[in-house]
This record gives structure tokens, sequence and C-alpha cells, in this order.
């Protein structure tokens, strides 16, 4: 069963994601590396939160018709008890198939933290910091949160000013939700291909160090 990671992308728009990568990187040092994720954090809490929202109600409800079967006060709390157990753990593997319920319970606050915190993390975990010219930049997308962020080594963060990938990251995720998710990402990855180009040209040594494209 394919994750939510491996949907956001049809194969042919994959290649293309790669091949833009590479043609970026062409005309500059730099390495540039997009990576999609499912999501950022199990958000336990928020799934438990809303298995109780949909359970407990279910849970007081239902006696007042089961009472008349099984000659039983409405108020039991024997029945109660006996009903939201299983009711609450049947509404949490529901949430587990459609994660997106528990977002009544995720502020955009929270959700934004946590792409950035597993942004940094990723970027560690690939290596992006090993590059020969500290020039290595994470597109990251995650796809539960419906944010994206870029993240870029020390080198140029020093010669390029970070606001310029905000500006970047505002756009992509604007296009992403119109639909147009192969053409967004593509058209980010060009645009960084160009700001780099101009403080780190092309060498003609220069090698291929990192994945051209990541699904998590």
């Amino acid at each position: 069963m394919k994750t939510s990671a491996q949907h956001f992308l049809t194969e042919e728009q994959q290649d293309k994601v790669t091949k833009t990568v590479q043609q970026a990187e062409l005309t500059t040092s730099g390495e540039i590396v997009p990576m999609i994720v499912s999501a950022c954090h199990d958000y336990a809490k928020a799934r438990f939160l809303t298995s109780l929202l949909f359970s407990l109600p279910a849970a007081l409800i239902i006696p007042h018709f089961l009472s008349t079967y099984l000659w039983l006060e409405p108020d039991n709390v024997y029945l109660f008890l006996c009903l939201m157990v299983p009711l609450f753990l049947v509404f949490n593997q529901v949430i587990i198939f459609y994660p997106r319920l528990a977002k009544l319970f995720l502020s955009n606050e929270e959700m934004e933290g946590e792409v950035q915190e597993e942004a940094v993390k990723c970027f560690f975990e690939e290596k992006l910091y090993a590059t020969r010219d500290a020039n290595g930049i994470l597109v990251f997308i995650s796809v539960f949160e419906k944010k994206a962020w870029i993240l870029a080594d020390h080198g140029i963060d020093r010669k390029i000013d970070p606001q310029i990938w905000v500006t970047l990251v505002n756009e992509l995720t604007a296009k992403i939700k119109d639909g147009e998710r192969c053409t967004a990402l593509c058209q980010t990855i060009s645009e960084i291909g160009q700001i780099l180009q101009q403080h780190f040209p092309y060498k003609k040594d220069d090698t291929d160090e990192l994945h051209n494209l990541i699904i998590k």
C-alpha cells in the first residue's frame, strides 16, 4: 500500500522532478534535494482527543437504544464503560486511516513547528551538511500538514538572504494547493538553481553528491 508521500507525484512526475534537479545542477555546484514525506509527527495527543470526541457522545447515546433490549437503565455506568472502550479503539483506528480528522485538535503553529523540526532532522540524516562547498539545500514537503520548508546549509546562508527561501516556500505551497504539484516543485527547483548559480557557479570537477529526489 502506497503512502500519501508516494501518491503525491506520479512516476512520470517523479522522473520530471529528478530531471529538473539534474538540469538545475548543470549550472551550479549547489546540491538541491527535494524531499516528500507523508507526515512529520504521529500527533498521538491529537489522535487521542479526536477519538475521545467521537466515542464519548456515541457511548452516551447508544445505551438509550440498547437499554430496552438488555433490561438495563439508560444511565447504567457499566454499559457506558463497556461501550466507551471499544468505541474509542474503533475511532482511533478510523483516524489512523483518515488522519485529517486529527487536525481538529492541531493548530497551524504546531504543525509548522513539526515541519521545520523534521526538515532539520532530515537535513542531517541525508548528510546535506557534508557537501564540499557547504551548499546543499533541502526542499521539504510534508503531505499531511500541507506545508513546505526550504533549508540551506551555512555556505549558502552566508551569501544569500534566507528570506528568499521563505518567499519561494509561500509560492510553492500556494501552487500545490491549487493542484499544480509537479509544476510547482519543478519551478521552485529551477528558481533555486538560478539563485545558486550567481554565488556557486558550476565547477568542471563537480559531482552529484546527493539524491535528486527523496520520497519517505
